[in-house]
């Protein structure tokens, strides 16, 4: 897969080298390639914002910087059409089903804007060459969006086959079966004065599973009960 990121910060970035997904781009797996849009500017101030039309707090990000780099980036596509992700809290929400759509996407361009946003006709005119998507990590408000396209790089980028060693740890996550995980024990059985419920050491698998299951509704019904919408059955 090949992701692209811009951003006025790039060195922001470079979580993306550390950890599974620094081994996936070592291992070839992921192609990722950060651009600073300030290298897009003319001016020898490297100006990307602006004050708003009609008045207000705050500065705008200017939409020819972002034009260019997003023309750049689209020259050099595999693709006809990438997708470009901008990260929003105006957006449509993140979710699981979200990444797993995008990991069987070849290549996807995460637009990180910054003050209070990017110019809106950046959007409508890069969906001439883009399938744009507007989304959000949740109901607040980051100071830009390089935090939320690390964590959207990573719930994709563990998604691509040989990123994570043991697939079947995938299989059964939080929100894959639209539930929260069950929980998890190790070794020590006890710990001070805590213990691994009985039925994790009994060697009975279908208890176990049963057991799990259990968990897992009685989870998602105290901590996200709206998950439960149409509760499925234990």
């Amino acid at each position: 897969m090949r992701i692209d990121v811009i951003s006025i910060f790039p060195d922001y970035l470079s979580a993306l080298d550390i950890s599974l997904i620094g081994r996936a781009r070592q291992d070839g797996l992921l192609d990722v390639r950060v651009h600073d849009l300030r290298e897009y500017t003319h001016d020898r101030h490297r100006t990307v914002d602006d004050t708003p039309y009609g008045g207000g707090a705050g500065m705008v990000m200017k939409p020819e910087p972002w034009a260019e780099a997003l023309e750049a980036v689209a020259a050099d596509s595999p693709v006809e059409r990438p997708t470009l992700l901008v990260p929003t809290p105006s957006g449509t929400v993140f979710s699981q089903p979200l990444a797993r759509e995008l990991a069987e996407h070849e290549h996807l361009v995460f637009a990180c804007g910054r003050y209070e946003g990017i110019d809106e006709r950046v959007f409508p005119w890069a969906a001439e060459r883009f399938d744009v998507r507007l989304v959000s990590l949740g109901d607040y408000v980051l100071n830009g969006g390089e935090v939320a396209v690390l964590a959207m790089v990573e719930a994709v980028g563990r998604l691509i086959p040989g990123v994570v060693g043991n697939p079947e740890s995938l299989v059964e996550e939080s929100h894959e079966d639209g539930l929260l995980e069950y929980p998890v024990y190790t070794k020590p059985s006890s710990w001070r004065g805590h213990d691994v419920p009985p039925v994790l050491l009994s060697g009975d698998h279908g208890k176990i599973a049963v057991w799990r299951r259990a968990q897992q509704l009685e989870r998602t019904r105290q901590r996200r009960p709206d998950l439960l919408a149409e509760e499925p059955s234990a």
